[in-house]
């Protein structure tokens, strides 16, 4: 079966740093560029950043530019999303997705709160 499951979320104050990953079960994450999204609450599915298959290209919506990396390790089958520089409307749960693409099944998500 195939499987992503994210992790990393949790609460953290205005400013401050999480590193969210991303993990591929049943099968080889090597193929797959990864997609970070994100949705709030009563808030529309949004793209945060894209890695390709390699690793070698990124892309990331404007808002997180400068404060958020995707990054992979495909020996350990691990995509992540640092994020720095937190701010409170980064707020909500936040899904990897293969291929970038939204329309791809989608996991339980992880949490993440930025808030004082």
């Amino acid at each position: 079966q195939l499987q992503l499951v994210e992790s990393g979320g949790g609460l953290v104050q205005p400013g401050g740093s999480l590193r969210l990953s991303c993990a591929a079960s049943g099968f080889n994450l090597d193929y797959y560029g990864i997609g970070w999204f994100r949705q709030a609450p009563g808030a529309e599915r949004e793209a945060v950043s894209c890695i390709s298959s390699s690793g070698d290209t990124t892309k990331y919506t404007d808002s997180v530019k400068g404060r958020f990396t995707t990054f992979r390790d495909n020996a350990k089958k691990t995509v992540y999303l640092q994020m720095n520089s937190l701010k409170p409307e980064d707020t909500a749960v936040y899904y990897c997705v293969t291929d970038c693409d939204p329309l791809a099944a989608w996991g339980q998500g992880t949490q993440v709160t930025v808030s004082s």
